[in-house]
């Protein structure tokens, strides 16, 4: 156990960045994805990839525009403490759910994942142009919507 909490704190608060969250980035793990299939299972879609606190699993190798989407995720995370995350996360989808009366759709208009889709193919977005908390606001209809 001790090998992985140094791969998760070494990971998590790099001595050269300790008070730096924009260069915080998650434990990547593709070998866990039973977990992945399990919640694809109760999910309106297909998970391939999903952020759990630190540790994002994987079901094959991620792509950089994955391991970019998954990392606006931890930097969620961690703007809310990490539970504040889950409850608007699950908030937002039940809202959809009700508004929507289709889970897909439901999904598609939570904040977070907005976010992380309007973003995931800009690579530089983490480094240089994200602001903090940009994503609580609701300034952009769902993605599914014209």
């Amino acid at each position: 156990y001790r090998g992985v909490v140094t791969l998760i704190v070494d990971n998590l608060f790099p001595k050269s960045c300790f008070f730096n969250w924009p260069s915080l980035n998650p434990v990547f793990d593709n070998i866990c994805w039973t977990i992945l299939a399990w919640l694809s299972y109760l999910a309106p879609i297909s998970i391939q990839a999903i952020t759990l606190g630190v540790i994002v699993i994987s079901k094959d190798e991620m792509s950089e525009v994955t391991k970019n989407h998954e990392t606006i995720h931890f930097q969620q995370y961690l703007e809310t403490l990490f539970l504040g995350f889950l409850i608007l996360y699950f908030w937002d989808w039940f809202i959809g759910l009700v508004k929507y009366k289709d889970g897909q759709k439901a999904y598609l208009s939570i904040r977070a994942e907005q976010e992380a889709h309007k973003n995931q193919e800009n690579l530089e977005y983490l480094p240089t142009d994200r602001k903090r908390w940009c994503w609580l606001q609701r300034p952009d209809p769902p993605l599914f919507l014209p």
